[in-house]
């Protein structure tokens, strides 16, 4: 799942990497989730959470998605 906020310029890219990955996700907006942002400890944009787990707090390339997810 990516956190994002409605108005992060990466969120896009973040998903479409994924995409390319072939890596299922979902993106939910932060302002929608203050709940969640506040239990993972959330104050950037975006965020890529496994497993109820933050793995990434910021959009990271496609080499290390690659490594985390072993694709």
């Amino acid at each position: 799942m990516i956190i994002a906020t409605r108005g992060c310029s990466h969120c896009s890219n973040f998903s479409k990497e994924l995409d390319d990955l072939g890596i299922a996700h979902k993106v939910k907006y932060a302002e929608d989730e203050p709940e969640l942002c506040q239990k993972l400890t959330i104050r950037h944009s975006p965020n890529l959470v496994v497993d109820g787990e933050v793995i990434f707090r910021s959009q990271v390339d496609e080499t290390e998605l690659r490594k985390y997810f072993k694709c």
